[in-house]
């Protein structure tokens, strides 16, 4: 597979890992976009023994998005930090079931991710609950339409914390599962997570110049009923 990269220097990486990759091995033989790129690294530049790239974050396997990767240890290091600090900005487009009512505002709940069976619960703080991790969101209802005579919404979330699923689980626990999200109770589409990471913004590790990288909206399925653009 030939990765799809948006920016390359000396420096980073930005890219788009498509839906059903992973974002590093598991151990199994499915495919993950940190070999993909390494290996395309390898052949592209000839480059003897191993290649390094730093994972700076992760994305869902079933969520297509605009990645950033590493090109060296001092690049990983001060993106990491960015992370750590919340600096770097993370947009998503997600297709939910229904019409919020609140058309725009921040959701803020506990999440504990139960790593045996790959899925996230939402809290109020619970006292009973001391490993839930406070969690936080923007969202904006940007459109509304009908599919399969579903009433449907697309909305821009922006993370503000970057827990496993939180978009999933937020939008799930107020009433309003992404569209093909199964596991968070999605009874509308039977195809791929409507969600898509669809912009990284980040301080370039050397030169300290913000940009942001962003990816189309998608033009397959539900997404076609928005335009696709």
């Amino acid at each position: 597979m030939t990765p799809d990269i948006i920016f390359e220097d000396n420096h980073v990486i930005v890219a788009v890992k498509p839906a059903g990759v992973l974002s590093q091995a598991d151990g199994s033989d499915a495919p993950d976009i940190l070999t993909i790129i390494k290996n395309y690294i390898k052949q592209r530049d000839n480059k003897p023994g191993n290649v390094f790239l730093g994972l700076i974050h992760r994305l869902d396997r079933n969520v297509e998005g605009v990645m950033v990767f590493a090109k060296t240890s001092k690049a990983a290091s001060r993106i990491s930090e960015q992370v750590r600090k919340h600096e770097v900005t993370k947009r998503y487009r997600a297709i939910v079931g229904g019409a919020l009512k609140e058309k725009e505002g921040r959701l803020q709940f506990y999440l504990l991710k139960d790593k045996k069976n790959n899925v996230t619960s939402v809290y109020e703080k619970d006292p009973h609950k001391p490993d839930a991790k406070f969690s936080s969101l923007k969202y904006k209802t940007l459109r509304e339409s009908q599919y399969n005579d579903k009433k449907i919404s697309l909305v821009d979330v922006e993370l503000e914390t970057g827990r496993s699923h939180q978009i999933r689980a937020f939008m799930s626990r107020i009433g309003h599962p992404l569209l093909g999200d199964f596991k968070y109770n999605d009874r509308v589409y039977k195809g791929d997570i409507c969600l898509q990471s669809y912009l990284i913004g980040f301080k370039h590790p050397i030169s300290g110049e913000y940009k942001e990288y962003t990816l189309p909206m998608k033009d397959e399925g539900p997404w076609a009923v928005f335009g696709g653009k």
